[in-house]
């Protein structure tokens, strides 16, 4: 019997517009909907069909162009209350993270494999063939970093969560991803998620 596909919904999306009223660019705010192309989200700050390579790739010199994988950011309701608590806070915005998608419904969404896809919108549930906007390809766990805490901390008006925050955010900072198919997200789209394929009898 094949195994129903795990499905979510779509309850938030933002996107990082550089604002000035925070220190931190990639700090995000609520839109109405998210417009995909295959450079990432349009007028995000993370947009674009290539990055620079930094701290993430410690092998490689800085500054090499890199294919793109984290055009988007995305994150759990469950997952932001955890850290919450964590920190001794009331509740930990998506904002304050940088994400652009807020995903509820999806058990351990962090720990979603890379190669998954996340196939949104329409009404196909993960049976037959996709009618929905948009196909984001997971492509890894987002490691919780200092640079995020700092966010955190200057939100809250509390110096001491830069410091805590990599910890009480271990395991639960959400994943980034790349576009596969373009298209155009909103608040209530169903997410549905698609394993990777694997093949049978292939070495590890």
């Amino acid at each position: 019997m094949k195994q129903a596909r795990p499905i979510g919904r779509v309850a938030g999306v933002f996107a990082a517009t550089g604002s000035p009223s925070s220190p931190h660019a990639f700090v995000t705010q609520a839109v109405e909907a998210l417009a995909f192309d295959t450079a990432g989200i349009r007028g995000d700050l993370h947009a674009g069909l290539t990055r620079r390579s930094g701290p993430r790739e410690p092998w490689l010199p800085r500054g090499l162009t890199l294919r793109n994988d984290r055009q988007v950011s995305v994150l759990c309701p469950a997952e932001l209350a955890a850290i919450a608590r964590g920190l001794d806070l009331p509740a930990l915005p998506p904002e304050w993270l940088g994400g652009n998608l807020l995903v509820e419904g999806l058990v351990a969404l962090s720990a979603i494999a890379p190669g998954s896809r996340l196939a949104i919108g329409g009404g196909w549930g993960g049976t037959g063939r996709f009618d929905g906007s948009a196909v984001l390809r997971v492509e890894a766990y987002n490691l919780p970093c200092r640079r995020a805490g700092g966010a955190v901390a200057a939100a809250a008006g509390r110096s001491d969560l830069a410091a805590r925050f990599v910890k009480a955010a271990a395991g639960l900072r959400g994943l980034v991803l790349s576009v596969d198919l373009p298209g155009t997200i909103a608040v209530g789209d169903a997410v549905v998620v698609i394993p990777p394929v694997t093949v049978k009898g292939a070495p590890r």
